[in-house]
């Protein structure tokens, strides 16, 4: 079927045309009525709230969160459970920074001075992975404290570490009883998607909500994020492990533990390594948001920073997350690489001991040193490069401002008004029971009853919340920055996905790209275009691109060879080939990387209410900053997850549709 098919790149076999046609024809037809009910019925039950404003839900989330208060200290359920977690953890992380960043008793430094944690972390740096890595580690260490943000990075280090140890003892265990026991892994997996689409702002308010604010919350919020990846990625790891490995262990008197033991772990490590890398890049990322709640260190820099629209200090700060987390995912990365070359017998075990030998006596020394004398205990100097890169920072934006702001303007205007303004006015004032009516058509028509009920669910949901208008607002911000996404990703993709030299060079690109946690994407563009909702959806675009791009072009690059000689063979030009070859063939990739797009783009736009993107993302915000408010955010936080639902599980079934007519 496929050599007929290419032969001729126009046509298509009759069932799936007729497929095509119809779902075109359904497609059609559901966004004319649409139009034609929502500009019919302009204005009329659009469920408009004002900031202030309070529904009867609300006012109910206000009073849990009053009776939450006023129990905290003698409520059973807290004192004996809620409480002791809270006060566990905070020593655990108050342990960690006595270690690294803070100041403990009379001593003007911590346990571990600046020199000692550089020379012991690159040690430990060459003994996971490599001596590149280690001088890696030295210098990006150094340039936190040249950047005068020493103590705010360990800060953010020590909450990561605490964070990812309760992670990794929690999701390991949990993902290889999901590798193990199938049952198991089917009922988890749907808690794992839904915490996967759940963007980072919706776990700080129900934490906080228990835990109140401070370092204790912000591990536990940034633990139960940084879970997720752990647990799935190493019961991936057992999948891949070859059963009859298992099997011969079994067969030879290895009992069911010993296999796993000796058998199925030690072949899956690799891969757990590479859970371990995604977890501490998760960890990041949320340390940094979780500033919001008072968690120390570069986010509350950043936080500052965006909230005075300090350009300088924040892109400062920016830099520092930047480079930590380039050591963290360089390191942990390197790692997984030397388990391949253990595994392979390729490493000269006899000279690396010996190395590693006198990297420990070294550390022991330099640590000793860092207790004994100041200047090895607080980083010297008073971060004047950081100090300069930030006057640098300021001037440049200033002049930028000042010569392109007609540029600047231009480009936001044209956005706004040409496509933003018009989609957000349409969706904001069409009556809320005809959108979520095509809502519920729309899933019907991918998915079926099953997504049906869901998309009956979500919006109702959403309707119940009371937020129903600033939510719409919200959307219209994720499809224009979907819209624009999407393209970049197909483009960018195919021309990955075709040529091996730009996937050379731009994949390292995106690969840094995903290793930076949301916040240090606002700062660049708060810089160029001001406190805008503009800026949100530029920073979403940029965050959610590299995910959109990359599976793309694996889409394009898992093509079979034999599909695109038959297309060539059919005489197609360069322009056919990539029109009615490979972007056909590689439709579900489409549909994969529209639905990554809008869900990093959720995530991304949310996360702009910090710097004028309003919606939802603005409630969540003012929820941590007016207690009147806290029922309000709490109820955002709903509306944000039930539309991250809506829109994952409609672009999943768009994916699985796509799958079926392409067979």
């Amino acid at each position: 079927m496929a050599t007929t098919l290419l032969s001729k790149p126009s046509s298509e076999p009759a069932p799936v045309a007729a497929k095509k046609s119809k779902l075109s024809f359904q497609l059609s037809l559901l966004t004319a009525g649409f139009l034609f009910f929502a500009i019919l019925l302009r204005g009329i039950a659009t469920l408009p709230l004002d900031t202030s404003s309070l529904t009867s839900f609300q006012n109910w989330l206000n009073s849990v969160s009053d009776w939450i208060g006023n129990n905290r200290t003698t409520n059973p359920v807290f004192t004996f459970f809620i409480n002791v977690i809270r006060d566990f953890i905070d020593g655990f992380v108050t342990g960690i920074q006595d270690l690294i960043s803070q100041a403990v008793g009379n001593n003007a430094s911590p346990l571990l001075g600046w020199f000692g944690i550089v020379v012991l972390l690159s040690y430990l740096a060459y003994a996971v992975a490599n001596i590149r890595i280690a001088l890696l580690v030295c210098g990006g260490l150094i340039s936190l404290g040249l950047l005068g943000y020493w103590q705010e990075s360990m800060d953010t280090l020590a909450l990561t570490l605490a964070a990812v140890v309760l992670a990794l003892i929690i999701g390991i265990p949990l993902g290889i009883c999901a590798g193990l026991f199938p049952r198991f892994e089917k009922i988890i997996t749907p808690a794992l998607d839904f915490a996967q689409v759940m963007p980072t702002f919706v776990y700080l308010t129900p934490v906080t909500l228990f835990f109140l604010i401070g370092p204790a919350s912000a591990t536990i919020v940034t633990m139960v994020y940084a879970i997720p990846p752990a647990l799935r990625i190493t019961a991936v790891a057992l999948h891949e492990v070859p059963w009859s490995s298992v099997e011969a262990a079994i067969s030879m008197g290895s009992t069911r533990m010993q296999a796993l033991r000796k058998v199925q772990l030690p072949q899956a490590k690799r891969t757990i390594v590479v859970g371990i890398n995604q977890t501490i890049m998760a960890a990041l990322s949320m340390v940094t948001i979780a500033a919001l709640i008072d968690a120390p260190g570069l986010g509350k820099v950043v936080i500052r920073a965006l909230e005075s629209l300090d350009i300088g200090s924040s892109f400062q700060a920016g830099l520092g997350i930047v480079i930590l987390a380039v050591v963290l995912d360089r390191t942990t990365t390197a790692a997984a690489s030397k388990v391949d070359a253990e595994n392979s017998h390729l490493l000269d075990h006899k000279h690396h001991r010996q190395i590693l030998k006198i990297g420990a006596i070294v550390s022991v020394i330099a640590v000793v040193i860092s207790r004994v004398y100041l200047w090895a205990g607080n980083f010297p100097g008073t971060g004047v490069l950081g100090h300069d890169i930030a006057t640098y920072t300021d001037n440049a934006t200033n002049w930028f401002q000042a010569h392109f702001v007609n540029v600047t303007n231009g480009i936001t205007n044209a956005v706004s008004y040409g496509l933003l303004n018009p989609l957000q006015s349409l969706l904001t004032n069409s009556p809320w029971f005809i959108t979520g009516l095509a809502f519920v058509l729309l899933a019907a028509i991918l998915g079926g009853k099953k997504l049906t009920l869901v998309a009956i669910f979500c919006v109702l949901g959403i309707v119940g919340t009371g937020l129903w208008s600033d939510t719409m607002a919200t959307l219209a911000s994720v499809l224009v920055a979907s819209i624009a996404t999407v393209t970049i990703g197909i483009v960018v993709g195919v021309w990955i996905g075709r040529s091996k030299r730009a996937d050379q060079i731009i994949r390292p690109i995106l690969d840094a790209g995903q290793v930076l946690p949301a916040f240090v994407y606002l700062v660049p563009f708060l810089g160029l275009f001001g406190a805008t909702r503009f800026t949100a959806i530029m920073a979403a675009i940029v965050y959610a691109a590299p995910a959109s791009i990359k599976l793309m072009a694996d889409g394009i690059a898992g093509i079979p060879a034999s599909i695109s000689e038959a297309g060539i063979a059919a005489g197609s030009s360069k322009w056919q080939m990539i029109i009615k070859v490979q972007l056909p063939s590689a439709r579900r990739a489409v549909a994969l990387s529209t639905n990554q797009g809008i869900i990093y783009v959720l995530a991304m736009v949310v996360v702009g209410g910090l710097v004028g993107a309003g919606g939802l993302g603005y409630l969540v915000v003012a929820g941590f900053a007016q207690l009147n408010l806290t029922g309000k955010g709490l109820a955002a936080g709903l509306a944000i997850v039930l539309l991250g639902i809506l829109l994952d599980r409609i672009t999943q079934a768009a994916a699985v549709r796509s799958t079926l007519q392409g067979k």
